[in-house]
């Protein structure tokens, strides 16, 4: 069956991660997403390696492990914007799109006559998307930005990283570019708002979205204590600030993660490591008397831990329905019998490698499943494809190559 955006076109002018992110979302629900590129360089993270795919015969191509993970189901087009006659052929498939994504500097594309307005003249029912560091207006909209900037200027790394006073602390950046990847997701999730909204009202919106913005909002809890209390939250290492026991543990033979949620489980928990006077001790039996004691009941916790290996205190963990489990390596991830069972790493076909791994998208529609139609393109493989598509004829098209153009 096509998939539920099968009918969706979408111009996708970003690069990097967070609107490509937002851009492979949608051609895995089915949209038809074309990337549009520089010609002869294509999108920064083409070069963001090693490592880079091999090609059938052992060479290196031009294509990034990075560039691999967020472009999945899309077309490649390249144009020069900065020249008049590739800024009319954005404009000509921007009046036959639904969809364009964008993550320039702000006022860059105003510049060329790509702006929101500049398209909406053209297409009246155009959903015309901006991500940014720091969003359209304010004291330092003009300022460029990255995730690490934006995890380190949000809070997020003033939280993250091993509390002051033990081993290795200091301030950390998540593993993979969380805001990145988030301001992808909330941008998919605004588009499709968007989309909603214009099936009741025919028109079009235009949508700023700034990854500070974005940042914000994800402090979620962290915020709220905060806020509630006034006082400024402090890097934990693995222990949560507001639920107890939850941290990493060391057994006689590796370390475990222990996520107890409620009363209930830590009650199980004391049971299953046949310590019940745990359960009933006055300083134990409610999460909050828990938060307020960690520092004692966490060194119980791990002396008893010692005493298990992994393996046995997983499974009397799952016995009783407690969420404990190891600390995986990447590699382990795809060996978890769950995550092969659920499909999450496959192959796709690829034109110079023969296949290129992928990781799967996560969602699972029933009627209307996943489709994994292409591999990341490579640079302008769809070039003449798409511009055929807009009545451009082939000599037109060599004659806009050879100019620089396409």
């Amino acid at each position: 069956m096509p998939g539920p955006l099968s009918h969706i076109k979408v111009l996708d002018l970003s690069r990097v991660l967070a609107g490509p992110w937002a851009g492979q979302l949608l051609a895995d629900l089915g949209a038809d997403v074309i990337k549009v590129e520089r010609p002869g360089a294509g999108d920064d993270t083409r070069g963001w390696g090693p490592p880079f795919l091999k090609n059938k015969d052992g060479s290196e191509s031009r294509e990034s492990g990075y560039y691999l993970a967020v472009n999945r189901n899309k077309r490649s087009l390249t144009i020069s914007m900065e020249k008049p006659e590739g800024q009319e052929i954005i404009r000509k498939l921007a009046a036959n799109s639904d969809i364009v994504l964008e993550n320039f500097k702000v006022g860059t594309l105003p510049r060329y006559g790509l702006g929101y307005e500049d398209l909406k003249q053209v297409n009246p029912k155009l959903i015309y998307c901006s991500i940014t560091g720091f969003g359209q207006d304010g004291p330092i909209a003009q300022n460029a930005a990255y995730d690490f900037l934006i995890q380190g200027m949000g809070g997020l790394m003033s939280i993250t990283g091993e509390a002051e006073g033990r081993p290795g602390a200091g301030p950390q950046k998540v593993g993979i570019p969380i805001i990145d990847l988030m301001s992808g997701m909330y941008g998919t999730v605004a588009v499709l708002a968007a989309l909603a909204n214009r099936e009741v009202t025919g028109k079009g919106d235009y949508i700023d979205l700034a990854m500070l913005d974005i940042q914000t909002a994800v402090l979620s809890n962290q915020a709220m204590n905060y806020l509630l209390l006034g006082r400024v939250p402090k890097r934990q290492g693995n222990r949560h600030p507001n639920i107890m026991p939850q941290d990493v543990f060391r057994c006689a033979d590796g370390q475990v993660v222990l996520a107890v949620g409620n009363d209930g489980q830590y009650a199980k928990m004391c049971q299953a490591l046949n310590r019940p006077e745990l359960a009933t001790d006055a300083r134990y039996i409610k999460n909050a008397d828990r938060v307020r004691n960690k520092d004692v009941l966490l060194p119980l916790i791990e002396d008893i831990f010692k005493q298990w290996t992994r393996a046995d205190l997983v499974a009397a963990m799952e016995a009783v329905g407690v969420p404990c489990g190891p600390i995986n390596n990447i590699d382990e991830v795809f060996e978890i019998p769950q995550v092969k069972h659920r499909g999450m790493r496959m192959d796709l076909p690829h034109p110079t490698s023969g296949t290129v791994p992928s990781v799967a998208n996560p969602i699972k529609l029933k009627e209307a499943p996943i489709e994994y139609r292409n591999a990341p393109p490579l640079l302008g493989a769809d070039s003449d494809e798409i511009l055929r598509g807009i009545g451009i004829s082939d000599a037109e098209i060599a004659r806009l190559r050879e100019q620089g153009v396409v």
